[in-house]
């Protein structure tokens, strides 16, 4: 109910203390019928938690409360740049205002300018565009067979991926997911594919032989709990590929585009691939070199939606904030001191590991980490776990000391109340 008067054109519009009530069941009823139709008509395969997210701006993000939240998570990566950047909503709007999509069979004006970008970026010669990045890592797989088999005949096809990694959810990229419950109750996958450990460089030299066609790995493990290869074991990668001419493909999903620091991971580490897959913020690509590239003629590989104007000159904005507006920068420093600010938990709470760089990072914890997210929604911070134990930390490249600052309170007030719930149960 509401009560007022009106003067001219001026409306005064006073809520008595129901409305307030009322307008508080209106937004949990959008609520529910919103998770109702999910329920209904949606495949389940998602655990989602329970809040609508109508809006964002910044590195935060609305319900349809207006509640805020500060955003660790952004869209796992997606969104880098934060949400509604005005530079990238500029973009889609002009974009979307002239042509969407276009098949394949026509050039447009930004395809080949993103490639010509990435390809300067990374220092190899060639990008396909696709439409997600399990797609990328399976262009790739196709590439490097078709190369293998140019090498050394039909016999050169055997793969060979890390323990602990995550590649997607195709049967290509499943095949190469070390990760059982990945797997599970979809074989028979890809044979030919051989399993080593992260980091053990003996079992890299016994897993790869003249009938690999290519090794595949994340430099930093996603959804395996924020990993990192060594410098010796990629060097020996390197060194393994060149050694029996099969591909050194790195997935750069969720790393890559500046989330180290640097606009690929691999420039972090120092090691170049053959072919990186890309996605997350900046739609997919695979930039790769020549020697592998050629390996693919007019009618092998194929698309719909990727390589689509809209998508391309986005991706083109994308590249020229994070450059303008010195975001690199921005992630190195304020990822140094999320680094700082994590690491000060392994001395009072319940913290065993600090992992990771720039905006990347991870804590893994000694309690389950699900139940601190879940209790993180209501003090205002979106985090993510992985791993069961890990909490995985992928925030917006905007992100400031400011925002650690209030991440870090919230997440040192939710692991004292697990620390002194222990206590007392002891």
């Amino acid at each position: 109910m509401a009560v007022g008067h009106e003067k001219r054109r001026n409306h005064i519009v006073t809520f008595l203390p129901g409305a307030a009530s009322t307008i508080l069941l209106n937004i949990m009823t959008a609520f529910e019928e919103i998770a109702d139709l999910e329920r209904r008509f949606l495949l389940q395969t998602y655990q989602r938690y329970p809040v609508a997210l109508s809006r964002g701006k910044g590195v935060f993000l609305y319900d349809l409360q207006g509640k805020r939240y500060l955003d660790f998570v952004a869209g796992l990566g997606v969104n880098a740049l934060g949400h509604a950047h005005p530079r990238i909503v500029k973009a889609i709007r002009e974009q979307s205002g002239r042509i969407i999509h276009l098949s394949n069979l026509y050039y447009n004006e930004y395809q080949g300018r993103l490639a010509e970008k990435l390809c300067n970026l990374s220092g190899l010669q060639r990008a396909f565009f696709s439409n997600s990045g399990t797609e990328a890592i399976e262009g790739a797989i196709k590439v490097a067979r078709l190369a293998g088999h140019r090498a050394g005949g039909e016999a050169k096809c055997q793969l060979v991926a890390l323990q602990g990694s995550y590649h997607g959810r195709t049967f290509g990229s499943m095949s190469l997911t070390g990760q059982d419950k990945y797997r599970k109750g979809f074989e028979p996958l890809l044979e030919q594919v051989t399993f080593v450990p992260r980091n053990n460089v003996e079992a890299l030299r016994a897993g790869v032989n003249e009938n690999t066609c290519a090794i595949v790995l994340e430099p930093i493990f996603g959804e395996g709990g924020v990993l990192e290869c060594s410098v010796e074991f990629l060097r020996e990668c390197r060194a393994a590929a060149d050694r029996y001419r099969a591909a050194l493909i790195f997935d750069e999903i969720q790393c890559g585009l500046g989330r180290t620091g640097t606009i690929f991971a691999f420039q972090t580490f120092g090691v170049t691939p053959d072919m990186v897959a890309i996605a997350k913020p900046i739609a997919a690509g695979i930039p790769a070199k020549e020697e592998f590239a050629s390996a693919i003629s007019a009618g092998q590989h194929g698309t719909t939606f990727g390589g689509g104007p809209l998508a391309c000159r986005v991706a083109l904005e994308y590249l020229a904030i994070v450059e303008e507006e010195k975001l690199l920068e921005n992630v190195s420093r304020v990822g140094a001191y999320l680094q700082q600010e994590l690491n000060k938990l392994l001395e009072r709470y319940a913290v065993k590991e600090t992992r990771g760089r720039g905006f990347i990072q991870a804590v893994a914890l000694d309690v389950p980490a699900r139940p601190i997210v879940e209790q993180a929604l209501a003090e205002g911070v979106l985090f993510n776990s992985t791993q069961d134990t890990v909490l995985r930390f992928l925030p917006p490249f905007l992100l400031q000391e400011k925002h650690i600052d209030k991440g870090i309170r919230v997440l040192k007030k939710l692991l004292g109340k697990k620390r002194r719930a222990a206590a007392q149960a002891v």
